[in-house]
Parts: C-alpha cells; structure tokens; sequence
C-alpha cells in the first residue's frame, strides 16, 4: 500500500489532511483486498480524526481496530484516552490526557500541534461564552496553572481584577468586510422601482 501521500502529510504538518488521507488508504486497501491490520498506524489515524474535531469518527475507527493491537499498542489507547475526554467535553481531562501522552517520535509532532489548536480552541470558546470568569475558571479550561492562564489571557488584552480574581474578557472586534458588488446594487434598484412604480 502507498502511503507517499500520508508521509507527505506528516512531514508538511498538513495535519488536518491526515484523516481523509488515511480514510482513502483504507478504502484503496480493503478494495484491493490487502490485509493491513497489522501494520496500519491507528494512533495517527485517530489523531488525525482529533485534530479535525471529528470525534464521531474517530469513535468509529474506534470500535473498528482489533482488540489485538488495542492491547498490543498502548499508544492507540492513550490517544483514545483523548478521544474520550473530547467526548464527554472533559476539558481539563484533554489537557490532563494530552500531558500524560508517552508517544513515540512521530506521533509527538501531532499531539503538540493538537495541544496547541485544543487550546486556541478553548481560548475561542472563552470569548464567546464568557464576559467575565475566574482565574481558576479560565486556567480549568485553557489547561493551565492560573498563573499561566492569567498572563496567557493578559497578552491577549484581557482584564484583571484583582480583587475578585476575576478576568473581564475583551471581545474581538469583529470586522466584516461589505462587497458592494455593481449588479446588486442595480438589482436592488430596478426591484425598489418596479415596486414603486
């Protein structure tokens, strides 16, 4: 089986590619009849899944790998362990799964760069759901010690009270770009006069 374009993949960081990737390998693989099991990198495809908030289907990819290589393969279960916490919407306990994570050399690049979107990600769920929250709040699910988490929310112009060890949160000023494109606008003017007139 060609896996050029999955090693392509890897070493571009194109991480967000790996599952499609993988999924096709595997359909190429079963169509072509080729037993590859054994062999196959289920902790890259499940991370790939992660990586691409697709937690449904790395559920199912889940279920699908042999109870062998489950128990053969104790990273294939600790990157589940992340699943897992993603699934049941665990936030500390993906920080907290992602800092137990013993993985080998090329699965390290991908858990890092997951740690670092997870975190974007929880930063972003923050400034939508959040005018003010606690320090320890933030740190919970930012996936720091409050110390971190205060300085990390501070650079990105939040607010400290220190009183009340509360964070005022700075929304984003979100800039949408109007294109006024000519043929709108003389749509929208023969509609205006037709109903005028």
């Amino acid at each position: 089986m060609d896996t050029s374009l999955l090693n392509e993949a890897l070493a571009s960081n194109s991480y967000d590619k790996i599952a499609d990737i993988c999924d096709n390998l595997i359909l190429q693989g079963a169509a072509e009849g080729i037993d590859f099991q054994d062999d196959w990198p289920y902790a890259i495809h499940l991370l790939g899944h992660i990586y691409n908030n697709d937690i449904n289907s790395a559920r199912f990819l889940w279920k699908k790998i042999p109870a062998a290589i489950k128990e053969a393969r104790p990273e294939v279960v600790a990157v589940w362990k992340i699943g897992q916490k993603l699934w049941t919407r665990d936030y500390a306990g993906v920080h907290e799964a992602i800092r137990e994570f013993n993985s080998s050399p090329e699965v390290q690049p991908i858990v890092a760069s997951f740690a670092e979107l997870y975190k974007k990600r929880m930063f972003e769920l923050l400034l939508s759901a959040y005018s003010t929250i606690s320090i320890q709040d933030a740190a919970h699910f930012l996936g720091m010690n409050e110390n971190d988490a205060t300085n990390y929310v501070l650079q990105q112009g939040w607010v400290l009270d220190s009183a009340s060890q509360m964070l005022t949160v700075k929304k984003q000023a979100v800039i949408t770009e109007q294109k006024l494109d000519p043929s709108k606008l003389q749509r929208l003017t023969e509609y205006v006069f037709h109903l005028e007139h």
